[in-house]
């Protein structure tokens, strides 16, 4: 077993560990704290069947269901993602955190390669404790203690192009209210396991910052958006067959690039629970 670093902000790669076998606990031990140490994990090298995935993601915590698409036949706790040769858009495009609309946001997702394109179809991600820490002074204190609204259901994004998003992928029936996707949690968010603090916003999802007029909020967004997706702040995943990925929602963005229109991507994710930020 190998961890290396894939750059200086977050990220890591780990190497010579097979996730369908079983781990010893200081494999395990040392996994989690590579984990909160670096934000994103990326296995190399993996073969693994669903369940498989199941039980490597019960190492970061409990598994759930993803709200708004329906899990694979045998294994519903796993969602096919999946970009087809005809789709314009691509499921998770654009720079933000998973489900931080709902009251209890997913801890993590994991992701995994089952069919790749021949080129292109990298995922970014960006270290949002850096981001909170090289905000001015001002800022902070104009924003500490302050909530956003979070929303799955973004107001640019219409209903015709959410449909594109979700392509051939089959979407769960829900029922009025069945699901909240209005949800304020603070613009600071304070990990629970390693105290940090960390920039809790995200380009697809934020709507609006509380005590703040749409105009003046939607201004501070956008330079905050800017802000938390600086290069010295990220790292790039390349995706090879086998590959499978790990990342922390509490305290990192990430961004599916859609460079390979003409061509499928096809992956397993699963979604981790987590609890409501602080």
């Amino acid at each position: 077993m190998d961890i290396r670093k894939i750059s200086d902000a977050l990220g890591a790669e780990i190497t010579g560990l097979d996730l369908a076998g079983p781990l010893t606990d200081a494999n395990k031990n040392e996994i989690r704290t590579a984990f909160l140490n670096r934000s994103v994990l990326v296995f190399r090298d993996q073969a693994l069947t669903p369940p498989q995935q199941l039980a490597a993601a019960r190492l970061f915590g409990k598994v759930v269901p993803y709200p708004f698409l329906e899990g694979l036949p045998d294994c519903p706790e796993v969602i096919e993602v999946l970009t087809r040769p005809t789709d314009s858009i691509n499921f998770g495009g654009g720079w933000h955190t998973d489900t931080p609309y709902l009251e209890t946001p997913s801890l993590g997702s994991m992701l995994y390669a089952k069919e790749l394109p021949p080129k292109g179809g990298d995922t970014l991600f960006s270290n949002m404790y850096m981001a909170y820490d090289a905000l001015d002074a001002d800022t902070k204190a104009l924003l500490d203690g302050r909530r956003a609204l979070h929303s799955g259901s973004k107001r640019y994004v219409q209903p015709a192009d959410r449909s594109k998003i979700y392509g051939a992928m089959k979407r769960k029936k829900q029922k009025e209210g069945e699901v909240n996707s209005d949800t304020f949690h603070p613009v600071f968010r304070t990990h629970p396991e390693t105290g940090r603090k960390a920039l809790y916003l995200s380009y697809l999802h934020t709507v609006g910052v509380e005590g703040m007029a749409e105009k003046e909020a939607g201004e501070l967004l956008k330079q905050l958006y800017e802000h938390q997706t600086q290069e010295a702040f990220t790292c790039r995943v390349q995706w090879q067959p086998g590959t499978l990925v790990i990342w922390d929602n509490r305290c990192a963005l990430h961004n599916a690039l859609f460079d390979y229109a003409g061509h499928t991507r096809r992956m397993h994710r699963v979604t981790i629970e987590g609890e409501r930020p602080a």
